[in-house]
């Protein structure tokens, strides 16, 4: 990304005259403005205060303005990613030599012939003089290259950060709408199937049944992937999911919240509680004396949001998964774990134990990270 582009950014802008100058130019002729006053400066000093000299001045300054504006237009095509860092310092000394010889002529016939002035030194037409002043002028243009292309590097690096970032971005949104979109089948099918029973036996619960699978879906499908919902707003979804799979089990299930109502406005990823939800109905079925009992809870303790889902029953390791009747992808609680890294890196922990009485899925979050989902 040359440096003149910057101007697309729309960071930092210098306006003069009605044209809006970009970082590039700002920084250049700042830069070679510092060379003209730093010259003045010190040959004020040597031959006292004079107009001329200050001339004489401004005009190398901008015979030096110029080359590196020539220098400039070759670096700016310069594509980093086929260049190596051999080649490219290769290609700026070549560069700088040839652009110093090029402000030495350019200088020598400014001073000579110009200029001229018995008070003012002239050049001397010598070979030791000139590899001097091209010595000289090499050392300004190589600084000024070496200055350029790390500003360049440095963007580049920035640009491919930012694009990872957009990616990785792009990969969660992704991830969140796979599993939007492939809700459990046996989950949708066991629903079905409830219904289907519940209109000859109780058409009015059926009715019910089929309104929260509406809602239940709805929310599924409407919840953006990068949105960060009231914790009560998921704990909301969590009780529609309940009460589909309540009128399936009937009194096989028991289901209890305690959710205090300070941890309900605490900001969290949609669809977070669902994988664990499932879970525990999906292996707590299969392990658990009936009826089998579920408590999700949430409190907030010293800043930290608490919240847990615990089902009785026992915890199935991946290895004994493949016995039971239904199968697992094994991604739920991985996707659990990586929408939590990815939303508070570094302010949360995922733990799952098997305690006395059953197992126990926990999420805390630092209620630090707020300000930053809000």
């Amino acid at each position: 990304m040359p440096i003149a582009d910057l101007s697309k950014t729309g960071k930092v802008e210098l306006k003069i005259g009605g044209i809006n100058l970009s970082p590039f130019w700002i920084l250049h002729i700042s830069v070679w403005v510092l060379v003209w006053w730093s010259y003045t400066f010190l040959h004020f000093s040597i031959y006292g205060v004079r107009l001329k000299t200050a001339i004489w001045d401004l005009l190398v300054a901008s015979e030096g303005f110029l080359v590196t504006l020539l220098l400039w237009s070759i670096y700016r095509r310069i594509d980093l990613r086929s260049y190596s860092i051999i080649r490219i310092i290769v290609l700026i000394i070549v560069c700088t030599f040839i652009g110093a010889n090029i402000w030495n002529v350019v200088d020598f016939f400014v001073l000579n012939e110009i200029m001229r002035d018995p008070e003012l030194p002239t050049l001397p037409i010598e070979f030791r003089y000139y590899v001097w002043e091209v010595f000289y002028w090499s050392i300004f243009l190589f600084s000024w290259s070496v200055f350029y292309f790390a500003i360049k590097i440095w963007l580049e690096w920035k640009k491919q950060k930012e694009q990872t970032q957009q990616e990785d971005i792009l990969a969660q949104r992704a991830q969140l709408q796979m599993l939007r979109y492939q809700v459990n089948p046996h989950f949708l099918f066991n629903s079905l199937n409830s219904i289907r029973a519940l209109i000859e036996e109780d058409a009015e619960s059926a009715k019910h049944m089929i309104n929260e699978l509406s809602e239940f879906l709805n929310y599924s499908l409407t919840t953006k992937a990068s949105t960060f919902i009231p914790l009560s707003t998921e704990i909301e979804a969590a009780g529609l999911y309940f009460a589909i799979e309540k009128k399936r089990f009937e009194d096989k299930l028991q289901i209890l919240f305690n959710i205090e109502k300070e941890a309900e406005d605490f900001k969290v990823v949609s669809f977070l509680l669902h994988p664990l939800i499932e879970n525990a109905i999906k292996y707590g079925m299969q392990t658990s004396t009936l009826p089998l009992r579920i408590e999700v809870k949430a409190n907030v303790r010293e800043s930290v949001l608490v919240l847990s889902v615990f089902n009785t029953g026992r915890w199935i390791s991946s290895g004994d998964r493949a016995e039971l009747k239904q199968l697992s992808t094994g991604t739920g609680l991985e996707n659990v774990r990586q929408r939590l890294e990815n939303a508070f890196p570094g302010s949360h922990s995922f733990n799952i134990a098997e305690i006395d009485e059953g197992v126990m899925a926990e999420i805390q979050i630092s209620e630090s990270v707020q300000n930053k989902v809000i």
